[in-house]
This record gives structure tokens, sequence and C-alpha cells, in this order.
């Protein structure tokens, strides 16, 4: 159920036309920013929400209990608002969103309609879109970890205890030659193999990261595109698959492999005991 005041009951059964929708996005580096339709600047609560920002997220299903609401919402990329750039870097990702419904003419008279964060962005040209998430949403997250036979830790972090900067996982480089905005091969990489940087990372100066799909023959493929130049820097990171050999023989990092290599498989569950067979019911260490 919606907190709405006295006054703006009152408001809404006359049927005032001073409605307008505010939409705040808080990063979660804690950079805040704020969009309205109406046709000009609002200030609401400390936060200044600007006019034609080209967002839209009219499309949004409010539910009751614990049910997950959702939407939509589209805007322009352009200096006011979202820009390409900060989406690829991923500083949206997550982000809280707050959406009301308020009377610019009493911006103090506000209804919250929707509470959530920013789920999947999807860029087009000059424009994006953007899955919204209710704060429910948390609750189907998973709380611990799972039993998987892949590493369930990030590359590097302190669980892993790979060490980035080390010059065996990682380079500082520049660009030599592109290839149609997905290609590139750079200096100071002679000294690797083939495959090491496959599913790494390639950290730009300009921010913007970058995965590695392919490693091959001296030239690093990603998977999107992504505009850059001749002379350009960035540092190179290995890829890790998150498999148990890697980790032992790649990174000499076994003791820290956070998976479960071996987990029967699904044909383990169903196996039944035969005679003849592996799986007659005796020990599999018998000679």
């Amino acid at each position: 159920m919606r907190g709405v005041s006295v006054e703006m009951q009152s408001r809404l059964d006359t049927g005032a036309t001073s409605m307008c929708r505010a939409w705040l996005v808080v990063r979660r580096d804690g950079v805040r920013f704020g969009f309205t339709d109406h046709d000009r600047d609002l200030q609401i609560d400390g936060d200044v929400f600007k006019a034609g920002s080209g967002l839209d997220a009219s499309v949004l299903e409010a539910t009751t209990g614990l049910s997950v609401d959702n939407g939509q919402a589209v805007g322009a990329l352009n200096d006011a608002g979202l820009t390409e750039s900060e989406i690829l870097a991923g500083r949206y990702d997550g982000a809280e969103v707050w959406q009301w419904l308020v009377d610019w003419s009493q911006p103090e008279l506000k209804v919250l309609l929707f509470g959530g964060t920013f789920g999947e962005i999807r860029r087009g040209t000059g424009v994006f879109e953007v899955e919204l998430r209710g704060i429910t949403e948390a609750l189907n997250q998973p709380l611990g970890r799972m039993y998987l036979r892949q590493c369930d830790r990030v590359f590097g972090d302190t669980k892993c205890g790979i060490d980035l900067g080390d010059p065996t996982f990682s380079a500082d480089v520049t660009v030599l030659k592109t290839m149609a905005k997905r290609g590139f091969s750079f200096d100071g990489l002679s000294g690797f193999q083939d495959g090491w940087f496959t599913n790494g990372s390639i950290q730009w100066a300009s921010g913007s990261v970058s995965i590695v799909k392919v490693d091959a023959g001296g030239m690093l493929e990603v998977w999107e595109d992504v505009d850059v130049s001749v002379g350009d820097t960035a540092r190179v990171v290995a890829g890790c698959d998150k498999q148990s050999e890697s980790c032992r023989v790649k990174f000499g990092n076994f003791l820290n492999f956070r998976g479960f290599p071996h987990i029967p498989g699904e044909d383990w569950v169903t196996a039944y005991p035969a005679s003849g067979e592996t799986h007659d019911g005796g020990s599999l260490n018998a000679e």
C-alpha cells in the first residue's frame, strides 16, 4: 500500500493537472542523477531532476506481497543523462532507481511508485533500454555458496589470492593495430603463450573494460566493439576459466581453488550396480 499524504490525495481527487513523474538513479559509487518528464528541472529533497533527459519508465508492473515488481525504462544516451561509456564501464550495474509521481507546482508533494535496481542494460543507436527490478528481487538471490565443479571466486580477489599486479598475469600495453573495433594487437605481449588472455580483460585508459574472447596469433579479440586508436594504452589481465586444472597448472594456485572438481556428474546420480562394470558395487581402487 502506498503512503499518500492527505494534501497529495486531495490534489489527486480534484484531478490536478500539475502531475509529472520523477526518477532518481543512485549508482553504487554514490553518484546521483535525477530525471523528470516535466518541461522544467525540479528540485526535490536536495536533488535536481533534469528535464529533457529522454527517460521513460512508464511500463511498470506493481504487485502486492512478496511478488517482484518489474518493468523497463528507455532513454537517450547523452551527456545530460546516461552515457554509453559509463554503461560500458559498468558504472550503472545494480544502481538503485526510485520513481515518484510529483506535483510540479509543489514538488514536496509526491508519491513513491517504484523502488528497485537496474538489471540488464541494452544499448542501441543513441538509446538505451534497462530492466527495472523491484526491491523484493533480492529475496530471489541465492545465499551462501553452491557446490560447483568450477571455482566460484572472482579472479584476483582476496580468497583467490592471485596478485593481478604480478607481471606473470598482467601487462601494461600500447595498441599497435586495430581490426574492426574488436581485434587488437599490442606491444609487450610477445612473452605470453597463445590463449593466456582468453577470458581475461582489457582495462582501457578511458576506464572501460573489455572481455577477451580469443587470444591467438598475437591478436586479442573482444566480445563487443570498442572505440580505441593506435597508441592508446591499456592493462591486459590473464584469463581464468574457473577450472581446477587451470588453477593448478596455469596459476599454481590449487590450494586456493574454491570449487569441488570431484563432484559426481549426472551419470553417477542415475547409475545402478551392474556386474562387470565400474558400477558393480565394489571398490574403485580394487586391483
